[in-house]
């Protein structure tokens, strides 16, 4: 009986030492299933899964930058190549 004891009391003290950086969300059942059929292995946590997803959306937003900065700095030649006398002349024709 002691050991059993013994192991139950470990067992509690890891699971709280574990459960000291874990915190609970509630996210719609609908989610839930997406987020099921998101995983890449059938053991995957969802905890690895949302933090994958968010260094996804992380890169995928530091690429959109890069392509709204290019698009910027474009304008202005855009501008000189499309707004210009020669080709409104040939609009009317």
């Amino acid at each position: 009986m002691r050991r059993k004891s013994f192991i139950s009391l470990l067992y509690s003290l890891l699971l709280v030492s574990y459960m000291e950086d874990v915190t609970t969300i509630q996210v719609p059942k609908k989610l839930l299933g997406v987020l099921k059929g998101s995983k890449e292995y059938p053991r995957q946590s969802y905890a690895e899964l949302i933090l994958h997803m968010a260094r996804l959306f992380k890169e995928a937003r530091k690429h959109s930058q890069y392509d709204d900065f290019l698009h910027k700095i474009q304008q202005p030649k855009m501008r000189e190549l499309w707004d210009n006398k020669h080709d409104e002349a040939w609009e009317g024709a």
